[in-house]
């Protein structure tokens, strides 16, 4: 529960927080009218809390520990469990599934794709979040100050998390091509963390002036191509035709 513990704060710090708030302006959804959605591998809850306040949410997590933390201001339904927890709903079921952070930690991918999008109606959205692995390594290169794990990363190897296991890193023409079988076309791809964990001065994160600039450069540079290859997290936009 201690791990637990330490990524509730780190998710209450600025280079949490801005993660959650780049990515409600990335999915830009209205309050109006009532959508069903579904978030997939929802962690602590932020985002399924956020959006409780307006929709119907169905949460989906295998870790009860983080469950037990999760954010719980707005209801929302929460399932313990994985993938097999989807092939109790119906076929187009929901209007929006999240996929945030997720297909990292599954070393098989594709049948993931399958029942998601299954159950997502025609026209519906599917939002995965996944680590980028040039950003990954710069992240590695400059902020942790680790050329040699870089030159691993570089070389294509897997990096071990310190609490969720270890992460198989893929790419974006892999999820492209998984999703596209499964009748889910790319909309759009957009670049996230691009620079707010790089600076090693936390102390600057925590003024107003340097969030509110940030996250406007975040947000102004997510849909630059040259930013967005080099941004540690891209966010995938799929629609299901």
């Amino acid at each position: 529960m201690e791990k637990v513990q330490d990524y509730v704060e780190i998710v209450k710090a600025p280079w949490g927080k801005m993660f959650y708030d780049l990515l409600f302006m990335q999915l830009n959804l209205p309050q109006t009218p009532k959508l069903k959605i579904l978030d997939f591998g929802s962690g602590l809850g932020v985002t399924a809390n956020h959006y409780a306040a307006w929709h119907d949410i169905t949460a989906i997590d295998p870790n009860k520990e983080m469950i037990e933390s999760s954010f719980t201001e707005n209801t929302y339904t929460q399932i313990c469990g994985g993938i097999e927890q989807v092939n109790n709903f119906a076929d187009n079921t929901f209007d929006i599934i999240f996929c945030h952070n997720v297909l990292e930690y599954i070393e098989n991918k594709e049948p993931i794709l399958q029942p998601l999008l299954r159950v997502l109606k025609k026209g519906g959205t599917l939002s995965v979040v996944k680590h980028n692995r040039a950003g990954r390594i710069l992240h590695t290169a400059v902020f942790k100050n680790a050329p040699q794990k870089a030159l691993t990363l570089l070389a294509g190897s897997n990096d071990k998390s310190n609490y969720l296991g270890t992460q198989y890193i893929y790419t974006n023409d892999d999820l492209i091509m998984w999703a596209a079988k499964y009748g889910g076309g790319l909309a759009r791809v957009l670049g996230m963390r691009t620079f707010w964990a790089l600076g090693q001065d936390n102390s600057v994160k925590f003024t107003d002036e340097w969030y509110r600039n940030m996250l406007e450069l975040e947000s102004k540079v997510a849909a630059i191509d040259e930013y967005r290859q080099m941004a540690f997290l891209n966010h995938l936009l799929f629609v299901k035709d």
